[in-house]
């Protein structure tokens, strides 16, 4: 079981917070969302509120196998904007760990200088934001330990590659099919 931190701050893309976290508690991961804002209730990009699990003030993130930043404007502007974050995906790196960025918010990797040389994915316009990346437009990329993902569409693909790399192949296809996710897929 992977130990997973997700951080939210106002403005954060709804579907690209809360799909990975049920994704990946299905999966039997231990997800924590961590608002970033000094209070748990943190508003969305579309202005849905949500209690986040603990405040980024009283979080130890040693412990964490994979760090998430989901996407959103201006969510991603501001998980950027967050020095506590921002050392936090530094010292992550730092340590070889997992960190899964998607949409507009894998700037905050490319404003740290992570994705030189690196392939990568985001929210089609803002592959200006990703520093020295060769930029894929693929739905998810994986590239060491950093995943990217492309936006509000490609959440459950991202997700579901995530749990892959966390849980094996076999444990995605399994929870892709009991949630129907394959069944799209055979219909597309």
């Amino acid at each position: 079981m992977a130990k997973i931190y997700e951080f939210l701050a106002e403005g954060f893309e709804e579907i690209e917070a809360l799909a990975p976290v049920d994704i990946l508690r299905r999966g039997g991961h231990d997800v924590h969302t961590v608002s970033v804002t000094g209070a748990l209730w943190v508003i969305s990009s579309h202005g849905i509120t949500i209690k986040a699990d603990m405040l980024f003030e009283e979080t130890n993130l040693d412990d964490a196998d994979l760090l998430l930043l989901p996407g959103g404007m201006p969510g991603s502007v501001n998980l950027n904007a967050h020095e506590g974050v921002r050392l936090a995906v530094l010292a992550q790196d730092e340590r070889g760990k997992r960190i899964g960025a998607i949409c507009a918010a894998p700037m905050v990797l490319g404003s740290l200088g992570l994705l030189q040389g690196r392939r990568a994915t985001c929210s089609p316009g803002f592959e200006t934001y990703l520093d020295g990346a060769e930029y894929t437009a693929e739905l998810f990329t994986v590239d060491g330990n950093i995943i990217t993902g492309e936006g509000p569409a490609a959440t459950l693909p991202y997700a579901y590659e995530i749990l892959s790399i966390l849980s094996g192949e076999e444990v995605s296809r399994q929870l892709q099919k009991k949630m129907q996710y394959a069944h799209l897929m055979e219909k597309s």
